[in-house]
């Protein structure tokens, strides 16, 4: 009725304080009261953070009947007080019937507010007088199972709690809990799952594009990390210790292989700048391979395309780059021939495995692209939408005779994490056989499931692997199979087939993909590589170590580290820039050029230490009219060097006009491709004149006709000698000659003056008839006077044919400038 008459109108301020007083005082006992009583739920709601206890180990992880189950791990008092009568108990929790209680219950397994079981008890505890501040102790119980007071088979909840007093809150209280599962399969169930677990033997990129220049091609490794992962305690030799013990499927990227396999022999380790060391770990990694060989032997074993690559950014980024699609044929095509050498056993390489199991359409179609007809996908990306109550097997046709094996999600991601630490690895361990379990007592009807882990698991993920895989291929509710196995069991008519859509593809994996520019420059070294290779005598020695890095730079390692893969593609591509560098046109000055034709030399180099063939050198002349190479604008002549050599390539070159021509040497392939930069030149060209060529030429002449005149002088100076010799004895006397003689042509005598003779008798007046002609006594006949004229022309260099000298007599006195000589 108050409350009635309350509500019929606005209250006054007044009745208003002496409701509120009332009701004060009315509750003022029931307040004292509630003072009086213990505060044990607020306690232990308050102690959550007082004392941690962590479960190292739990054996056997999923008993049976008769078995007596050891757990043991250490508490810790994080608080500031000191735990008196502390003691470490056993909980036994409910009977958890579906997966995603089991996911709740791992989500709250510290909650001291949720339930906490009941406690087995008994002599099954252990006891300590004091938990000091800050300090661990450690404890170990060994219970019966039948101790356990267990039901039906199934997965339990099962807790380790340590209850105590403190200065604060004197009364015994649980001041922490861990709680974990307690798979439960008395004996063998009537129906196993069929589970198969992939075992990935991968690493991340280790070997450069580089090789040595001998015969062996010594390879150079970035760093020495694989020889770190491959020593005995090392990540990868772990994985091979735990592997070869295990019933798993082996699946392995080639890369690896060849890796290690390159470190049998010689090989160099990168480092400061250009600088390599000689690595020293071949021992180490022939006992790898022989261990792995022998591991495999009898295995099912997988090879991913070479260097596993990275098929949703291939997917998503790469194929609308010309060519990406072709490196994932190549790095499928090289994935067996590189197994079989090294392991000698024949993998089977129709499984495609994008990154987490994560598909869209768009990943289905590149990953089928290379001859893949089985995807390894997983659950949470394929989801159910059937509303199945069970978990279907892992085969599902989706269409184009392509099998989607769909990996249990809850199984794949179990042992991701950091499991360094024994209580981490031992819950991860409990988690993933009672998610096991409970998928085997889902229905009657058996399957076949696929674990599919994380690519490259850390050490401590390995063993905690093995350790959960052991105890299922010991449990009573599974049983091995392989993959192959698993991707051709019937599929369940229930299961999701639909691919799921482009924009479903998860963001967090979307931002790790390799980038649209990381597959054009992928394209670019591609092409680079291509345009060298044809001009290689062996071009193995470059198509090889090249290729397998273009296929390294795809690798699905390099999500998240973005920095480090480009840095890596673009070791790869100045790499092969250096090489092809290495053949290339030396550098010309000016060039002249006088006359109307002449040959031009052009020089290509070659450092490799391989020949160089299949190049051709064009040369062209930007002003045709002016100058002509070959009669053509251009002209090409092939070019074929050893190695570390260089040979000069001569080009014939005809003038047109005067003036300066930009002339361009260019390499190229035979196919057409420039090979090369180009190197440009100027050519001075100075053309001959047809007046001057006139002049040239018959200034020539006159040296021949002179020569001619010459030779003919002595010649019959020879002659008169030799006639001499076989007349009477000389007289001394000189006939003159008639070129000598008053009035000869072309002598000019002056008026007035006498004759002035040249030789005694001159004047006389028969002297003047002809030497020959008859009544001439001083002649005495022909070869006396022959015999005058001889020795006439010793003295005198003039002969009787000789015209008469228009000139002076010679001067011995040097020639002034430009004064004619007549020698």
């Amino acid at each position: 009725m108050a409350e009635a008459a309350d509500f019929q109108g606005t209250p006054s301020p007044a009745r208003r304080w002496l409701r509120r007083t009332g009701a004060l005082l009315a509750g003022a006992p029931l307040l004292a009261g509630l003072m009086q009583l213990p505060a044990a739920a607020p306690a232990q709601a308050a102690g959550s953070d007082t004392v941690s206890v962590a479960l190292d180990s739990l054996s056997p992880s999923a008993p049976s009947d008769g078995d007596t189950l050891t757990v043991s791990g250490t508490v810790t008092n994080n608080g500031k007080q000191a735990v008196t009568d502390a003691h470490v108990d056993l909980r036994m929790g409910a009977l958890l019937s579906t997966r995603s209680e089991i996911d709740t219950a791992a989500r709250h397994s510290e909650d001291l507010q949720s339930g906490l079981g009941t406690e087995v008890g008994g002599k099954y505890t252990e006891d300590f007088d004091s938990l000091s501040p800050g300090v661990a102790e450690h404890f170990s119980i060994s219970v019966p199972v039948d101790k356990l007071d267990l039901g039906q088979d199934g997965v339990y909840q099962f807790g380790v709690a340590l209850s105590g007093k403190t200065s604060a809150q004197q009364w015994d209280q649980v001041l922490g809990i861990q709680r974990t599962f307690l798979p439960w399969q008395s004996s063998e169930a009537d129906t196993k799952t069929k589970t198969t677990y992939l075992w990935p033997l991968i690493s991340t990129v280790h070997v450069t594009a580089k090789t040595g220049a001998g015969e062996l091609q010594t390879p150079v490794f970035q760093n020495d990390d694989l020889a770190e992962e491959i020593s005995p305690g090392g990540r990868l030799a772990q994985m091979l210790a735990l592997g070869k013990d295990l019933d798993v499927t082996w699946v392995i990227d080639p890369d690896l292989l060849a890796s290690v396999d390159q470190m049998t022999r010689n090989y160099r380790v990168q480092g400061a700048g250009d600088t390599t060391t000689a690595g020293t770990h071949q021992a180490v990694a022939k006992q790898f391979l022989a261990d792995l060989q022998e591991a495999v032997a009898d295995k099912e074993v997988v090879a991913l395309p070479f260097a596993d690559p990275d098929l949703a950014s291939l997917a998503h980024n790469g194929t609308a780059v010309t060519g990406s699609l072709s490196h994932l044929k190549d790095a499928t095509d090289v994935a067996t021939t590189t197994v079989k050498t090294v392991l000698h056993v024949t993998p089977s390489t129709d499984f495609a495995w994008p990154v987490n199991g994560a598909v869209d359409p768009s990943i289905i179609k590149v990953a089928t692209s290379a001859g893949a007809d089985k995807v390894i996908a997983r659950s949470d990306s394929l989801q159910e939408t059937g509303g199945l109550t069970y978990t279907p097997s892992a085969a599902r046709p989706i269409g184009g005779g392509t099998t989607a094996v769909v990996a249990d999600a809850r199984l794949s991601t179990a042992f991701e994490g950091d499991l360094t630490r024994a209580d981490s690895a031992t819950l991860a361990v409990q988690q993933f056989l009672a998610q096991s379990l409970a998928l085997n007592t889902q229905t009657g009807k058996q399957r076949s499931i696929v674990v599919a882990p994380q690519r490259i698991p850390s050490a401590s993920q390995a063993q905690a692997m093995a350790t959960a895989i052991t105890a299922l291929q010991d449990s009573n509710w599974s049983q091995s199979q392989d993959l192959e196995a698993a991707a051709k069991a019937k599929p369940d008519p229930g299961a999701t087939t639909k691919i799921p859509s482009s924009s479903a593809y998860p963001s967090a994996l979307r931002k790790q993909e390799l980038p649209r520019t990381a597959f054009e420059q992928i394209a670019r070294t591609q092409d680079k590589l291509d345009n060298f290779q044809v001009i290689l005598t062996d071009e193995s020695r470059v198509v090889t170590p090249f290729g397998r890095a273009i296929n390294r730079e795809m690798s699905t390692s390099w999500r998240g580290r973005g920095s480090e893969a480009d840095s890596f593609r673009t070791s790869v591509e100045s790499w092969l820039d250096d090489l092809t560098g290495q053949v290339k046109l030396i550098d010309k000055s000016e060039t002249k050029l006088s006359g109307r034709s002449a040959t031009i030399p052009v020089t290509v180099q070659n450092n490799l230490v391989q020949g160089v063939d299949h190049l051709v050198l064009r040369l062209t002349s930007t002003m045709p009219t002016r100058l002509e190479i070959g009669g053509k604008p251009y002209y090409e002549e092939p070019v074929e060097v050893s190695g570390g050599h260089s040979q000069s390539v001569k080009f014939s070159t005809s003038a047109n006009a005067n003036g300066r021509v930009e002339v361009t040497a260019q390499l190229y392939t035979e196919d057409g491709q420039e090979y090369g930069a180009p190197v440009r030149f100027d050519v001075k060209v100075t053309e001959v004149t047809p007046t001057v060529m006139l002049v040239i030429g018959g200034g020539v002449l006159l040296l021949v006709l002179a020569g001619f005149r010459m030779y003919t002088q002595r010649k019959r100076a020879a002659a008169r000698r030799t006639e001499e010799g076989n007349g009477p004895e000389e007289t001394g006397e000189h006939t003159p000659d008639t070129a000598d003689a008053p009035g000869a042509p072309g002598t000019p005598e002056a008026p007035g003056t006498p004759e002035a003779p040249d030789t005694p008798g001159a004047g006389n007046p028969e002297h003047t008839k002809d030497a020959d002609g008859p009544g001439n006594p001083a002649a005495g006949g022909d070869r006396l006077q022959e015999e005058s004229v001889a020795r006439s022309r010793e003295d005198d260099p003039e002969q009787p044919s000789d015209p008469t000298p228009d000139t002076a007599p010679e001067s011995t006195d040097p020639s002034e400038t430009g004064e004619r000589v007549d020698r």
